[in-house]
């Protein structure tokens, strides 16, 4: 599949889903039960992020036991991390920002992949190794959607997947932006309902979000 058709098919996925968790999963026994939850509450476009030792081998557990989820990688850092995302079958990769060598690996990957960005000579190199589709981060921290929206000028057929410092509060101005296919954020599944075990709550929470920020 060519670079441009991966990207639009990636681009209506996350389009679809609105919203992207972003699931940084401590403990391997939370994750069956987190994504379960998630699901329950329509969310079903999952990024696990590399920022724990049990993340691979939870996006495996989820891939396995919860067939509904939709199961990403992010923070994905390097061509290694990018490896292992598509060894393991995951369905995406997103990272937090892209270096020369990222960028090159991801383009020649068959993985579809959103590199993170959050300057105009970031989206510059992004674009030039065909990804029209990446990760505005941090989104809040960068100049939130004053500057988003700058860069909507120069770059007309960039879209983009903010995430950083969105939340209930504001999810929905940034969806209401043109060249935004969906935020992501980790509001949705809170630290300490996953700790302690509150799938209900999270359940209740992502219910309250889709019906608030899905399209009619």
């Amino acid at each position: 599949m060519c670079m441009t058709v991966r990207q639009e098919k990636f681009a209506a996925l996350l389009k679809s889903a609105v919203v992207i968790p972003v699931l940084t999963i401590e403990r391997i026994e939370d994750a069956v039960p987190l994504a379960k939850a998630l699901v329950a509450g329509g969310v079903r476009v999952l990024e696990v992020t590399l920022r724990t030792p049990v993340a691979i081998e939870a996006a495996k557990a989820i891939m396995a036991n919860v067939p509904e989820a939709v199961v990403g990688i992010g923070t994905i850092l390097n061509g290694d991390d990018l490896a292992r995302a598509e060894d393991i079958g995951a369905r995406f990769g997103i990272s937090p920002g892209a270096t020369p060598e990222l960028l090159k690996a991801a383009a020649a990957s068959a993985l579809p992949f959103a590199p993170g960005i959050a300057t105009a000579s970031e989206l510059m190199q992004a674009l030039a190794h065909g990804f029209n589709l990446t990760k505005f981060f941090p989104a809040e921290q960068s100049g939130g959607i004053k500057a988003l929206r700058a860069l909507a000028g120069p770059f007309p057929d960039a879209r983009f997947c903010p995430t950083g410092g969105i939340g209930e509060a504001n999810a929905a101005a940034w969806l209401a932006e043109p060249n935004v296919v969906a935020v992501g954020g980790s509001w949705l599944c809170p630290a300490a309902d996953v700790r302690s075990g509150n799938w209900a709550g999270i359940t209740a929470m992502c219910n309250r979000a889709m019906k608030s920020l899905k399209p009619a």
